[in-house]
């Protein structure tokens, strides 16, 4: 099986590294799916977007995002997010809450976690 090796960092903590067989990640062209041998590229990632990560041993990641860029080699994929947070890591009756907060920044970074619960909850 093919292998990329993947790492998703924040400005606050590194969430993952490790060896993937795909990531996908919403771009401000569009979401895109980097498999092994993807042609090298630099994409800025959406305000409020999810970063989906399938490891070659484990189960698919799902992880919100907040900007960034996601960097592509011909081995490597990097994604450095201004925030992020696993959707496992997310409390959604708090999140709905926080849907109505005064705070722009706290209202964007939830409807990311909101995005990226919904997506980790797919099939």
């Amino acid at each position: 099986m093919a292998e990329i090796t993947v790492e998703l960092v924040s400005v606050e903590r590194k969430l993952w590294s490790g060896k993937a067989t795909i990531l996908t990640a919403q771009t401000t062209e569009g979401e895109i799916g980097v498999l092994p041998g993807h042609e090298p590229m630099l994409g800025q990632l959406v305000e409020n977007g999810v970063v989906t990560v399938r490891p070659v041993d484990g189960e698919r990641r799902v992880a919100a995002v907040q900007g960034g860029f996601l960097s592509v080699s011909s081995q490597k994929v990097t994604v450095l997010a201004d925030w992020a947070v696993w959707a496992d890591e997310v409390d959604a009756a708090q999140a709905e809450s926080d849907m109505h907060s005064d705070d722009l920044l706290t209202r964007e970074r939830t409807e990311a976690s909101l995005r990226a619960l919904r997506r980790a909850q797919e099939a």
